[in-house]
């Protein structure tokens, strides 16, 4: 029997220096006329241990809102020594009731931590099966890149969860907002024909998101 090679494995490339502190000043600057895809290293000679730290995690985030959830983004945006080390986190704050709507990230892979309260967390795979659990604090689950997914508050008091993402920028498309708040509009006849409903329904809700968004 001939014999099978295994199937290749693929990860980052390893980082050719310590590190990169992401220059963002330059991040809309072409170099020699050819745009960037990621961020430029700012000067060693100016880099200090300020650098290497973000506090934006520590702050509870602003869940009064129509959601009752509020997601604070630790990644290269916020935290520039991020840059080419292939990893962020967020912290999500939840209300009692909030949800953290489903979306996906298009360039990671996102294991969560639940700091707080009690979280239903669930993803939907590109098979139409839906997996959750309702998770206490210290349990962890898994978002396969690019699934569907969302987090929402079953307890009674305020929850948190804490997410690490293996890409320094990894994206968010929010469905409800991608459909009903895009600028400009998805047209009313594709929202109808691919929810199946009247027009009347798509402008009810697109008006709520116009409203409080």
């Amino acid at each position: 029997m001939a014999l099978q090679a295994p199937p290749a494995l693929y990860a980052d490339p390893d980082p050719l220096q310590d590190f990169c502190i992401a220059d963002l000043a330059m991040t809309s600057t072409p170099i020699n006329g050819f745009p960037l895809n990621g961020f430029p290293c700012k000067p060693a000679s100016n880099v200090t241990a300020s650098d290497f730290i973000f506090n934006g995690l520590a702050v509870e985030g602003n869940t009064t809102n129509p959601f009752g959830s509020n997601v604070t983004a630790g990644n290269v945006l916020a935290f520039p020594g991020l840059n080419t080390l292939g990893l962020s986190m967020n912290r999500i704050d939840l209300a009692p009731g909030g949800l953290n709507p489903p979306h996906h990230h298009p360039r990671a892979t996102e294991l969560e931590i639940v700091v707080k309260g009690e979280v239903l967390i669930g993803f939907i795979s590109s098979g139409n099966v839906y997996f959750s659990s309702v998770l206490k604090e210290g349990q962890m689950f898994v978002i396969p890149r690019g699934m569907i997914h969302f987090q929402m508050n079953v307890g009674k008091e305020k929850g948190l969860v804490i997410t690490t993402f293996n890409s320094q920028l990894p994206g968010a498309v929010v469905a409800p907002l991608a459909l009903f708040a895009a600028k400009p509009d998805v047209p009313n006849e594709v929202l109808t024909k691919a929810l199946q409903v009247d027009e009347g329904v798509v402008q009810l809700i697109k008006s709520k998101f116009a409203a409080a968004f």
